[in-house]
């Protein structure tokens, strides 16, 4: 299977850090490598912090990692493998990305460390434990290399150049520095300033076509940046100017409203016909529409009133492909 640079990496250090280390011709013909792209493999992990000894010269050059900051062996409880195992169904999301080949590497460097009176445990967990999917994104093979660049960018600081197709199909290129990768209902989202604009933006991974970053270029992210309050206001991904919203639902779906926690701001009450009111203080959001349509005649919406005439030209649309 070919490796992606990610996975070279961490394969690399793995190499690396064990006893005597490897020889640096041996690292380029294993991993296909000539010796400038080595030199910046090593220069990315040296600017992890990873302490790399580089000795000797020519054939006799020899790579390793100081003993010092070799892992030591690992034991994990039995509630750690669970715990482990679980996480990683719910990242299913991911495969076909880097991010999920590099999970199954890490998981399976850790298998040694789990005991044996666990072993035979640990290979049933699969029928114990699982995520039941829900509809995902598809990821290529061009999506995979940039969600690669995305990371490293992130990592460090680094300006991207991009292609990026809108919603509606339009593709444009961009300039963007990268805030902050946030997962959300299947899906990757990149929270990103445009530059151009001079506004953070949200943009759906999958919906780079290109991205390359400034290798040399660092850029700041602005001070107390806390991807958090960026969409403190949105109801799910995307941010917008927030207003208070009243929606009311009938009984039958008014268990099923109660017993979670749609946004932060939200109240309750019972209304004089037995519906429930949900107020709460959002953004006016394309996933907010979706959302109270989803609910058909079990909800209607109280206010603001932009926010009614929207909803009721939505269903009365629907309606007609019906008659």
């Amino acid at each position: 299977m070919d490796l992606n640079k990610a996975q070279k990496m961490v394969k690399i250090v793995e190499i690396m850090t064990r006893r005597g280390g490897i020889r640096a011709t041996e690292l380029v013909d294993r991993f296909d490598l000539d010796a400038r792209t080595l030199r910046r493999y090593l220069s990315d992990i040296r600017e992890m912090g990873t302490p790399i000894i580089d000795e000797g010269r020519g054939d006799e050059r020899v790579l390793s990692i100081e003993s010092s900051w070799r892992r030591t062996g690992v034991s994990l409880t039995l509630a750690e493998v669970l715990s482990l195992h679980f996480g990683r169904t719910l990242f299913n999301f991911l495969d076909g990305t880097s991010f999920a080949e590099d999970l199954e590497g890490a998981i399976e460097r850790l298998q040694p460390a789990i005991s044996r009176a666990h072993a035979d445990l640990a290979k049933q967990l699969d029928t114990k434990f699982i995520a039941v999917p829900e509809p995902r994104k598809t990821w290529t093979e061009t999506s995979s290399d940039i969600v690669d660049e995305v990371v490293t960018a992130l990592v460090y600081n680094n300006p991207v150049d991009c292609r990026y197709r809108a919603i509606k199909g339009v593709e444009k290129a961009v300039l963007l520095y990268p805030y902050t990768l946030a997962t959300y209902r299947q899906g990757l989202y990149m929270f990103a300033l445009d530059v151009s604009a001079n506004v953070v933006k949200t943009y759906a991974v999958e919906r780079f076509s290109h991205m390359k970053r400034q290798r040399g270029e660092r850029f700041v992210a602005p001070h107390g940046w806390e991807p958090r309050a960026h969409i403190a206001d949105a109801f799910g991904i995307i941010a917008g100017s927030p207003e208070q919203v009243t929606v009311a639902f009938s009984e039958r779906v008014s268990g099923y409203i109660r017993e979670r926690t749609w946004h932060p701001t939200q109240t309750f009450r019972t209304l004089s016909d037995g519906r429930l009111e949900l107020k709460m203080r959002v953004g006016l959001s394309v996933e907010l529409r979706t959302w109270i349509c989803g609910f058909g005649l079990d909800a209607q919406v109280l206010a603001p009133q932009s926010l009614i005439g929207e909803i009721s030209k939505t269903l009365r649309a629907a309606a007609e492909q019906y008659q």
